[in-house]
């Protein structure tokens, strides 16, 4: 982990496997969305108040790729980390690993920030835009 990746830790349920009892593949993106706002809750950010600020941020594209499964009870780490940052954009890498450090998938997220009431693009707001130029 670099010094600006982020890392949530979060557990393998019932509820995220399918019937082969391994992780079912979109659930790998919740765990990546849950670290993304985990990161914004950690710079002090809640969706909750963004929305209040008539903004959002959304996912305009996603592409990942899977290396292993997760199974019930697995241990994992999610990372976040910002590799390109615009005014009203930013895309971030992610990876999933189990604890004991093996890849089970990773993503490249381009995520849009846009007005509440309109889905518009506009900028972030300048604090936050200047927090993530520390990640690049």
């Amino acid at each position: 982990m670099t010094k600006t990746e982020f890392s949530w830790p979060c557990r393998v349920y019932y509820e995220d496997t399918d019937a082969g009892g391994v992780v079912y593949y979109v659930n790998y993106l919740k765990f990546m969305e849950r670290a993304r706002t985990e990161r914004l809750r950690a710079l002090g950010y809640s969706q909750h108040q963004l929305a209040a600020e008539n903004l959002l941020f959304v996912v305009h594209s996603a592409q990942t790729r899977y290396h292993a499964p997760a199974r019930l009870d697995d241990e994992l780490q999610v990372t976040a980390r910002v590799v390109k940052l615009g005014k009203a954009r930013l895309e971030f890498s992610q990876q999933v690993r189990r604890s004991d450090g093996l890849l089970l998938c990773e993503g490249q997220f381009t995520i849009a920030c846009v007005a509440a009431d309109s889905f518009k693009p506009v900028a972030m707001p300048a604090a936050l835009h200047t927090i993530f130029q520390y990640d690049l």
